[in-house]
């Protein structure tokens, strides 16, 4: 396989794992999402997915886009490997959380049927990722999980998942220790769109409503 070939494979990889995600966080998987997720422009985005449709790897629709059986088994072996690799980075080399899902990134295309299994037998078969996403193949169910925003004030509840690829965004929640299993009572919602106030590890906590609809809880 020649670099040319390499790279293409590579990005189609990507496009259908943006695709999987986007079903799955936040569905449809229109054009305009797909190219927000990819960092193009939305002309460029659709001339891909029209690609991947003549390929057979996902299916139009006047929804969005969606993955055929054979789109959707290699978008969830990259997603796969993404976040073994993602454990790795953070059980075992303790690279900080906001710095994680980026190298994972560079590392999930190269990772072999044999290394994956083997990092996920050195691993202990993890059922989620170090963003409490689930680890396909090894979650044997997953746990529904609904957004922060839609907690009642006087309610307490356990992080399940942040998301993962917004360092910024990821560098905020780790100062407000606002990370997976962390425990958090919803103490008040400011009225007028106002902040969303919350007590973690015994610390008074306000952010926006924007960041409490990004954070999954259960």
């Amino acid at each position: 396989m020649t670099t040319h070939d390499i790279a293409r494979t590579e990005r189609m990889e990507m496009y259908l794992k943006a695709v999987l995600t986007l079903q799955q966080a936040a569905p449809p998987a229109t054009v305009t999402k797909v190219a927000e997720v990819m960092g193009v422009s939305a002309p460029s985005a659709s001339e891909m997915l029209r690609r991947l449709e003549q390929q057979g790897y996902v299916r139009g629709a006047d929804e969005g886009f969606n993955l055929t059986s054979s789109g959707q088994e290699k978008a969830t072996t990259v997603v796969r490997r993404l976040r073994l690799a993602e454990r790795l980075l953070t059980d075992v080399l303790r690279l900080d959380l906001p710095k994680v899902y980026d190298e994972a990134c560079k590392m999930e295309h190269v990772i072999s049927d044999e290394v994956e299994e083997k990092l996920a037998a050195v691993l202990g078969h993890p059922a989620t990722c170090p963003h409490g996403l689930p680890i396909p193949g090894e979650a044997d169910t997953v746990v529904p999980t609904y957004p922060l925003i839609e907690v009642g004030v006087g309610h307490t509840v356990r992080v399940a998942s942040v998301p993962e690829e917004d360092a910024a965004l990821l560098e905020y929640l780790v100062e407000q220790g606002l990370v997976p299993d962390t425990t958090v009572g919803v103490e008040g919602m400011a009225p007028f769109n106002g902040p969303v106030t919350l007590r973690v590890g015994g610390v008074t906590r306000a952010i926006s409503r924007e960041v409490a609809a990004r954070i999954r809880v259960r």
